[in-house]
């Protein structure tokens, strides 16, 4: 039953946003996306004092640390948007389009990965070793790993669709697919689209492992990671034009993959406690904020 129930507020908020944000082609300013923010954050809050008196203090703050996670995460997502969106030179105001439906195919994408992740969990033990690794792998990669220009061309799965597909070259004023001489084509609009979708399914590698050292409970996992995907795209525009203030985050973001690889690796042997980890998901990504704030990324000189 409270499955029903959360999927069907989920859907009534998507139907909300879809007929209030997307009722016109306009840019999202900067008030306009911190209000909507705002108002996802409160949600999820809202949500997560329901899960105390419901569900005990436990849950609720095994939500409140995964969310935390599955929304700091993101970030990086929000990196690779700003590029990819600048690689196919995407007015502002397609921008919250392509975002709205790349949110409606990942919603449906990390449904998937977590009931996978949970059911191999669960029957196989043992990889949970195989997911801490790999997190603690792509921590210190992430750490190291110098900054690269995104290459959409790249993507084998836009290699694929232009192969079997015609594409025309205009954005065609915010529309996904036109039809030209009795045939039908998809737009530009359409293979960013493509390219924000499989963006989001390499990062959910990434993020659906992390929260799973948090719970093994599937209604929580599933929850915290869908208010975090629907506060995603009013989080891009309202921090798109600061970003490059962040340029240290990469890092603490890096060590908190580290550090819940680490968790998950040794809770055999030792339980880390939530209220511990929440503690040390908020020193790292603070300090990581403040240093950027501290030590501002020097102009390259030509």
């Amino acid at each position: 039953m409270k499955w029903i129930l959360f999927n069907a507020v989920l859907l009534g908020f998507l139907l909300i946003d879809l007929s209030i944000v997307d009722r016109r082609t306009h840019e999202i300013k900067f008030k306009e996306a911190l209000s909507w923010s705002l108002v996802w954050i409160s949600l999820a809050l809202l949500f997560n004092t329901g899960l105390y008196f419901t569900r005990g203090p436990q849950k609720a703050l095994e939500f409140f640390t995964g969310y935390l996670l599955e929304y700091s995460l993101s970030v990086d997502n929000l990196f690779v948007f700003i590029l990819i969106f600048s690689y196919f030179r995407v007015e502002s105001r397609f921008q919250h389009k392509i975002l709205f439906w790349g949110i409606i195919g990942a919603i449906f994408m990390r449904a998937l990965f977590i009931v996978a992740g949970v059911a191999l969990i669960h029957q196989f033990h043992w990889i949970i070793y195989l997911f801490g690794a790999f997190l603690v792998f792509t921590g210190i990669k992430m750490a190291f790993q110098k900054e690269e220009e995104v290459r959409p061309e790249n993507n084998i799965v836009l290699r694929l669709f232009k192969k079997f597909f015609a594409v025309s070259p205009d954005h065609e004023e915010g529309k996904f697919f036109v039809k030209r001489d009795s045939r039908w084509m998809a737009t530009t609009l359409f293979v960013v689209l493509l390219a924000v979708e499989t963006t989001d399914v390499l990062f959910a590698t990434d993020s659906i492992p992390a929260i799973l050292a948090i719970s093994h409970d599937p209604f929580i996992v599933y929850t915290s990671n869908m208010f975090a995907i629907l506060g995603l795209r009013s989080l891009y525009f309202a921090l798109s034009g600061l970003m490059k203030m962040f340029h240290h985050l990469g890092y603490g973001l890096s060590a908190v993959l580290t550090f819940i690889g680490i968790k998950m690796l040794v809770s055999d042997f030792y339980t880390i406690p939530i209220g511990i980890a929440l503690g040390a998901i908020v020193a790292i990504l603070g300090t990581s904020i403040l240093a950027s704030l501290l030590f501002p990324k020097r102009a390259q000189t030509s």
